[in-house]
This record gives C-alpha cells, sequence and structure tokens, in this order.
C-alpha cells in the first residue's frame, strides 16, 4: 500500500526510498523513514535519465576534467528538476525601498550585538514579514497532497545557505512564536552548522516557506526555484541606489528588488501579487513588524 503522507513527503524531501514500513499491511510511516536515514539503509529515490550528452571533439575532451558528482549535488540537482517538472510555476516581481529598515539597524545594530551576541542582520525583518504576509494569504502556505490541499497553521521557514559542498536549507520551526532576535540568533545557529557540514536531516526538513538571498552574491534579480513541495519561495537580492520619484522629487534610495516564485495550481495571481505587496509595506515600514500590524 502507499506510504503514509508524511512518509512519502519525507522520502521525496530526503531523495530516498524505503520499500517496507512498520505500519499495518507493510505500510512506510515517517518513522521508518527517519531511522533508514539515521542508519544509511535508505535507497537513493530513482533519477530521471539524463539526456546524452553531445559528442566532443578529441582535442577539447583531452582538455576536460571530470568529476563525479557528490550526494548532495546529485539530489539538489534531481529535486529542483522534480519542482520544475511538477509546478506550475510563475514569478512575481517587485521592489522595496529599504530606508528605513537599514536606517533601523543602523541604530540598534551595536545594542543588538551587545545584548543578543549576534549580528542584526536583515533576514530577521524579512522573516517576520513573509509570516505576516502568509498569515494574510494562506494559500502561499499550503501545498496539494493528490486531490486536496493542505494548509499549513504553522510557519517553518527556510532559509537557504550556501556551502562550499552546495545550497542548503535549514528550517527555522515556529518561526512565528520568535521575535527577530530569536530568529537572527536560530538562522546564525543554522548557518554555521550548515557551513560546518553539521546539519541534521531533520533541520532541513518539513518547511512550509523558503527564503533565498542572492543579493549576498551580488544577484540584482533573479527566478528562484521552487523548494518542493512548497508553494512559494521569496528571493531577495542586492540593495542598490536608484533615483526613486518620492512626493513629486527625485531621491536617492537604496532599492532592492524581490521576487516570489509561485505554484500556480495552488496560489493565484492576484494572491501572489498581494503577498509581494505585504512583504513590501512590512519592510518599508517596519514598526509594523513590532506592533503586529
Amino acid at each position: 500500500m502507499p506510504p503514509a503522507p508524511a512518509a512519502a513527503r519525507l522520502m521525496a524531501e530526503s531523495g530516498t526510498s524505503v520499500e517496507a514500513g512498520s505500519g499495518k499491511r507493510g505500510q512506510v510511516l515517517k518513522e521508518d523513514v527517519l531511522s533508514a536515514i539515521k542508519s544509511g539503509a535508505a535507497a537513493p529515490a530513482p533519477a530521471a535519465p539524463a539526456a546524452p550528452r553531445a559528442p566532443v571533439a578529441t582535442d577539447d575532451a583531452a582538455r576536460e576534467e571530470r568529476v563525479r558528482m557528490t550526494k548532495l549535488r546529485q539530489t539538489i540537482a534531481r529535486r529542483l528538476k522534480d519542482a520544475q517538472n511538477t509546478a506550475a510555476m510563475l514569478t512575481t516581481f517587485n521592489e522595496v525601498d529599504m530606508t528605513n529598515v537599514m536606517a533601523l539597524r543602523s541604530t540598534y545594530k551595536d545594542i543588538f550585538e551587545k545584548k543578543h551576541g549576534q549580528k542584526l542582520g536583515f533576514m530577521g525583518f524579512f522573516v517576520k514579514a513573509v509570516i505576516q504576509a502568509l498569515k494574510d494569504i494562506p494559500a502561499v502556505n499550503a501545498e496539494i497532497d493528490g486531490t486536496d490541499l493542505v494548509y499549513k497553521n504553522y510557519y517553518h521557514i527556510g532559509v537557504a545557505v550556501g556551502t562550499d559542498k552546495g545550497l542548503v536549507v535549514p528550517v527555522v520551526r515556529d518561526a512565528d512564536q520568535m521575535s527577530i532576535a530569536g530568529v537572527e540568533k536560530a538562522i546564525g545557529a543554522l548557518g554555521r552548522k550548515a557551513r560546518d557540514g553539521q546539519l541534521k536531516i531533520e533541520e532541513m526538513m518539513g518547511g512550509t516557506f523558503t527564503i533565498s538571498n542572492g543579493g549576498v552574491y551580488g544577484s540584482l534579480m533573479s527566478t528562484p526555484i521552487l523548494n518542493a513541495p512548497q508553494s512559494g519561495i521569496l528571493g531577495m537580492h542586492k540593495i542598490q541606489e536608484r533615483p526613486m520619484v518620492v512626493a513629486g522629487k527625485i531621491e536617492i534610495r537604496p532599492m532592492m528588488y524581490l521576487a516570489l516564485s509561485y505554484d500556480h495550481r495552488v496560489v493565484d495571481g492576484k494572491e501572489a501579487v498581494t503577498f509581494l505587496v505585504r512583504v513590501k509595506e512590512a519592510i518599508e515600514d517596519p514598526q509594523r513588524l513590532v506592533l503586529d500590524l
């Protein structure tokens, strides 16, 4: 019989396959998948055959270097392609004026670091802004399970982290119950574990929405790929000063492009645009985050 929904989701996220479980009539349960992952006994999920490579001239082939893909890179490649093949993926864009949140950060960053032992970045503000937007537009925090839509009334926010071995997405669980300081601490701790290769598989599972910050590498605009089975991912980008018209006058403002990629099977265009506007409004008026408005 088919695996339990939680087990099926975990196998899809981890790229593993468990044939027989401990449930009734051999049904695979979530505990079976976790046990198999920890013991290293889970078989890799079958990968779709790659298209054959075009012939290469002999002289060119002699100057190439062939390196075996790591297991992590193979899993990343498979999951991204699966997401692209499954979801009706679309991206909508907006831009956000970072003036106020940058001023707030500049004013309190030293006090914040002294009190919490953690630098104050922008990710904490964006996580809280995203959660407010998810509460307003619950479809972005939903996923498809067969013929059902599953609306999640919890907020486990994945934060993409680049490492030497590839991109991983640790999850800040129940981020809605944390302060901005709590979110920053959680992200800092998970980021260090990711870069040290110490992340546990459980710490990358169960996310309901993902944030990816390509701006730290200089990206001005991009279309992020969904982190399946989630229905939305927010792409942050480089902050760049641009001339903007403010109250009829041209002013230089620090602007950031935002991109929301979403699964159009779950999220309508109006909902996606509204979600991104909610994020923009919260970041441009960060006091709203403190007052939960």
